[in-house]
């Protein structure tokens, strides 16, 4: 007979993608165990969860090992004995153990830790896919055919994931038009290599280094030039742009924000002429989606943005609303975009950020899956957008194992499924699984 009941929990650190340390969790029901790490960002919103770190010398002020000794030393002696099915027991049991308003007493790397390897372990007991099983928890059925997510990749970094002069964080190409997600993710990897290949060319090999999330890094400084070398790449492979691929970025506007300006392209830009420069872009270019395109305390300026743009495009919400319902109610009753980034880690536990993508959902709002800039091997966030038939995931380029983790799950996802694997047509396809 299968025991549901936790019998223990044993974490440690690991080393994400940047060489920093980051929390690992085990949890048993007697011989059956799961594992989740949890990942790190460097572009932060203010309000997300706390990410505990202990300060200090060793790592340089980065060593978890207080957030280690909260899952083994307080966390696992709580939790002992619950039932790992009932994840929003859990959950709720370990922000009530933390009393803080953003996880800062036990950390949410260590709640967060706990929370996914919680799930991942009752799925695995109760005998069926992760996906599944997260789509269980957040619609409260199984279904027979699932939604795999456009991979929106980050194939050209600026901002703070590179070296160079473009404020634009994050340039990324989305085979919207695929037929399936292995024909998507080859495109791509198709374009990424042929990008290689022409940036080495007009730049010299030193164009080709890449940035934290595998996109290439070359020592650009405008907006429009790293777009029409992409546009480049994508036509020198034989793809129509508009059709088989269009265009995204993270502006991460918080981190060209000077107070007062924005320092984009050699010239400082209030918010209006900031709100005119994408318009520009998405006039000239298939601009289909510009995440944090202002200042994370810029409801006003997100707003004015999404009332000038039509529904084909999309505004989304990341340090501004950071996975966050409280938040985010508050950027839906605003008109502030129109698209959730969920990142597990900004809110620190599952059930905290199924209930944001479910809110979301409700109100008219896409919604896409993500990584962040230091990431592991952990594939959970692949099995959450297809649990969530959110549509869309951005995991990065299709470049380094800590990106391409993701994309491969979703490659062993969709051979699972066979034919009940359904793509996206557009960003509204997940209205039709809900």
């Amino acid at each position: 007979m299968t025991n549901f009941k936790i019998t223990s929990i044993k974490a440690r650190w690991i080393l994400d993608s940047r060489g920093n340390p980051t929390v690992e969790t085990d949890i048993y029901c007697d011989n059956n165990f799961a594992r989740a790490a949890v990942p790190s960002g460097a572009s932060t919103g203010e309000l997300e969860a706390l990410e505990l770190r202990d300060g200090g010398k060793k790592f340089n002020g980065k060593h978890v090992a207080k957030a280690v000794s909260n899952v083994n030393n307080i966390l696992a002696n709580y939790l002992k004995g619950m039932d790992i099915r009932e994840q929003n027991l859990i959950d709720s049991k370990m922000i009530e153990i933390d009393g803080t308003e953003n996880k800062s007493k036990l950390g949410a790397n260590a709640i967060l830790s706990v929370s996914l390897a919680a799930a991942k372990l009752a799925a695995k007991l109760r005998e069926i896919p992760l996906f599944k099983y997260l789509y269980e928890l957040s619609y409260g059925t199984i279904r027979e055919n699932y939604l795999l997510p456009i991979p929106c990749c980050n194939i050209l970094n600026g901002g703070e994931h590179a070296g160079n002069n473009l404020a634009i964080q994050e340039f990324m190409i989305l085979p919207a038009r695929a037929n399936s997600f292995s024909a998507a993710i080859r495109y791509v990897s198709e374009v990424y290599h042929i990008l290689k290949e022409i940036l080495s060319k007009k730049y010299g090999k030193q164009a080709i280094n890449v940035g934290d999330e595998g996109g290439f890094a070359p020592n650009l400084s405008f907006t429009r030039e790293a777009l029409d070398v992409i546009i480049e790449a994508i036509e020198e492979r034989g793809f129509s742009l508009g059709k088989e691929f269009i265009l995204a970025i993270d502006a991460a506007a918080s981190e060209f924000y000077n107070g007062e300006k924005y320092e984009i392209d050699g010239k400082q830009l209030d918010e209006n002429e900031l709100l005119q420069y994408y318009l520009d872009l998405i006039n000239e270019y298939p601009l289909k989606s510009i995440e944090d395109p202002f200042d994370q305390k810029a409801f006003m300026g997100f707003t004015k943005l999404t009332n000038k743009i039509d529904e084909s495009v999309q505004i989304v919400d990341d340090d501004l609303t950071v996975t966050n319902m409280n938040i985010l109610r508050k950027a839906i009753n605003q008109g502030a975009g129109n698209a959730l980034l969920l990142k597990v880690n900004q809110i620190g536990s599952l059930t905290e950020a199924i209930n944001s993508a479910k809110l979301a959902f409700e109100n008219n709002f896409n919604v896409m899956l993500s990584h962040r800039s230091g990431e592991t091997s952990d594939t959970f966030i692949a099995d959450l957008a297809v649990g969530l038939c959110s549509g869309q995931i951005k995991s990065g380029a299709t470049c380094r194992s800590d990106r391409c983790s993701k994309y491969n799950q979703l490659l062993r996802i969709e051979e699972t499924l066979g034919e009940k694997a359904q793509y996206p047509t557009n960003f509204k396809s997940w209205k039709n699984f809900q």
